[in-house]
C-alpha cells in the first residue's frame, strides 16, 4: 500500500478515536453510495454527523481542510442523503464536519471543525 494510503488510514483511525473520546457513536465507516464515500458517520444525540477526514504530513501546502473541493462536497451531500433516508429514525439533524489531521515525525495535530460547510 502506498504511503499516502497508510497516512489516510491512520488519520481515519485517529478521527474515530477522537470522536469516541468526545462521546459520539460511530454509525458507519467508509460508507459508499454510487460515486460518493463518507469517511465516518457518527451520531451525537439527534444529530447525524458526516465526517470528512483530511490527513496530511505537512501544512506547507495548506491546511488539510482546504483540500475539500466543491465536487467532493456535492458527493458527500448526495451520499449522506441516501444514508439518512435509510435510517429508521429519519427525524434527525445532519451536520457536516471535517477532522483535519497533520501527522508527522514531530507529532500529531487533530482539529475537529464542526459545521465545516453547509449543504444548501
Amino acid at each position: 500500500m502506498a504511503d499516502h494510503n497508510d497516512l489516510g488510514t491512520a488519520g481515519e483511525e485517529l478521527a474515530v478515536a477522537h470522536l469516541l473520546k468526545s462521546g459520539y457513536q460511530i454509525l458507519a465507516r467508509n460508507y459508499v453510495y454510487l460515486k460518493g464515500e463518507i469517511d465516518v458517520i457518527a451520531r451525537m444525540g439527534n444529530t447525524v454527523v458526516i465526517v470528512e477526514v483530511k490527513t496530511r504530513s505537512t501544512p506547507d501546502f495548506g491546511d488539510p481542510q482546504d483540500f475539500l473541493k466543491p465536487g467532493q462536497i456535492k458527493r458527500l451531500v448526495d451520499t449522506s442523503d441516501h444514508f439518512v433516508h435509510e435510517l429508521e429514525d429519519v427525524d434527525v439533524e445532519v451536520r457536516f464536519d471535517i477532522i483535519a489531521i497533520i501527522k508527522n515525525k514531530r507529532g500529531t495535530q487533530v482539529e475537529h471543525l464542526k459545521d465545516a460547510f453547509y449543504h444548501f
